[in-house]
């Protein structure tokens, strides 16, 4: 159990990494979208390269850090019944809503992107507007990118799952608030 553990931390980190990494983008998204407003409306121009860069920075931001929203579990959940139940009827509820769901929609986005990607990288697919910048095959990239984040953090969470089951750990989610070490009893 304690490789698995192991493996779920190394996951974390890697998820960590990205997310820290990529979140400065919503700084830069601000700053863009600022510039955009003030050339149009203080200098009447306008550059189509800046207004998709916003495009751009906004899916980056988002497809980047669907997996870390999840490590330091901020997704969305309807919280009728879960913060009542025990720490191991919650980690066998969310163990099957990952084995369920977030595993099979992973595989199937990435499944279905793949060749949307590829076609477009092949075909050397140029921007979206005529003065647009030239990175669509990049852009369309994000989706399967977005997918292995989120199956390889789902995968760390559902590994510290069983553990929870196994009577290993107290809790799935040992980052709530982003801060400490997984918890792991012996």
């Amino acid at each position: 159990m304690q490789l698995l553990l192991a493996l779920a931390g190394a996951l974390d980190r890697m998820g960590r990494v990205v997310g820290k990494a990529v979140r400065w983008l919503a700084v830069l998204l601000v700053l863009i979208q600022f510039a955009v407003v003030v050339l149009r409306y203080a200098f009447g121009t306008s550059y189509i390269w800046l207004q998709e860069s916003v495009l751009y920075t906004n899916a980056t931001l988002f497809m980047l850090t669907i997996a870390y929203t999840f490590l330091v579990d901020q997704h969305v959940r309807v919280d009728l019944f879960y913060a009542r139940w025990s720490a191991r009827r919650r980690a066998l509820v969310d163990l099957s809503g990952i084995l369920l769901a977030v595993l099979p929609f992973c595989g199937l986005v990435i499944w279905a992107s793949w060749g949307y990607v590829a076609v477009s990288f092949r075909m050397g697919e140029g921007p979206m507007q005529v003065g647009g910048l030239p990175l669509l095959p990049w852009l369309k990239s994000l989706i399967p990118a977005m997918a292995t984040l989120l199956a390889l953090q789902a995968l760390a969470i559902a590994l510290r799952c069983l553990a929870v089951l196994a009577g290993h750990a107290g809790t799935h989610f040992p980052h709530r608030g982003g801060h400490g070490e997984p918890e792991v009893r012996a």
